[in-house]
């Protein structure tokens, strides 16, 4: 078999994975069975994080340079996203969460077979740019499981507080896969802080060291306002928190704001030069 078809099966098979993972908590979270203690979930979650890293890892660097894209990114986002909640999982309990991200990781693990990025020969050796990559996507990791925590935080919040609206039972179960809702939202914000942390670093680097990431000064433009625009959400929403008790529906839409303003500023800008455009954007 040559060695780009075993590639492409490859990933099929990873996200068939996520696809069996994301089935066997939908029925575990509806049966009220504890997930880590599954033997399924158990051995299967892992196994396709670390085959989703491996595919990840020739997709980006398999050239010998370094290839990048809106569809690497994604897929690198989700598959920290999955490591980051696979180890959250030991220590607190969210079903839910896992039922809702391995779909998603599932179609971005495919994603680098149709949108193969664009490849960056010089700069693509710089230790700094790779360190700057990978404090980005720990930043977006952690906001997606943070916008996913929120979803999951709002449909349990609309079932307690009007049970009569699920009809099909599927909600009811799931609260006894996680924790109350106060220890949910402390948990949120942890991760928030965390991500928010990293954005700044990883903003900080480019802004300070843009000529040695990139090769050129930095430039205003819209990913960078963007960027910006997220990271003032953000230390808005963290401010509002800590410092006037913000919580519930006022904080997710920040966080929710926030988040689509830093999808805007990379994922959704290269998607729209890469496929839109079909222009080459560094």
């Amino acid at each position: 078999m040559q060695t780009g078809a075993f590639y492409g099966w490859a990933h099929l098979a990873v996200a068939a994975a996520y696809i069996a993972v994301a089935a066997h908590c939908w029925i575990a979270v509806r049966r009220g069975g504890d997930l880590l203690l599954s033997g399924l979930f158990g051995v299967l979650f892992p196994l396709a994080v670390i085959g989703h890293g491996a595919l990840l890892a020739q997709d980006v660097f398999g050239t010998g340079g370094l290839r990048f894209g809106f569809a690497q990114a994604l897929s690198a986002t989700f598959l920290v996203a999955c490591a980051l909640l696979w180890i959250e999982g030991f220590f607190v309990a969210l079903g839910g969460l896992y039922a809702l991200i391995t779909p998603m990781a599932a179609v971005s693990v495919v994603l680098p077979l149709a949108f193969h990025g664009v490849a960056l020969a010089a700069e693509g050796s710089s230790l700094a740019l790779r360190v700057h990559l990978g404090v980005s996507v720990l930043a977006y990791s952690l906001f997606t499981i943070a916008a996913l925590h929120s979803v999951l935080m709002t449909s349990i919040d609309r079932y307690l507080h009007q049970p009569s609206r699920d009809a099909s039972g599927s909600i009811g179960p799931l609260l006894s896969q996680m924790p109350s809702l106060l220890a949910l939202e402390s948990l949120l914000f942890r991760q928030l802080a965390a991500g928010f942390l990293l954005l700044t670093a990883s903003l900080a680097s480019g802004i300070i060291f843009s000529e040695e990431l990139f090769g050129r000064p930095l430039r205003f433009d819209h990913k960078t306002l963007f960027a910006i625009i997220a990271w003032c959400v953000f230390a808005g929403l963290l401010v509002g928190r800590y410092a006037f008790g913000w919580r519930g529906r006022v904080a997710q839409r920040w966080l929710f704001v926030g988040f689509l303003m830093l999808l805007l500023a990379y994922i959704g800008s290269r998607f729209v030069f890469e496929v839109v455009l079909g222009r080459v954007w560094v």
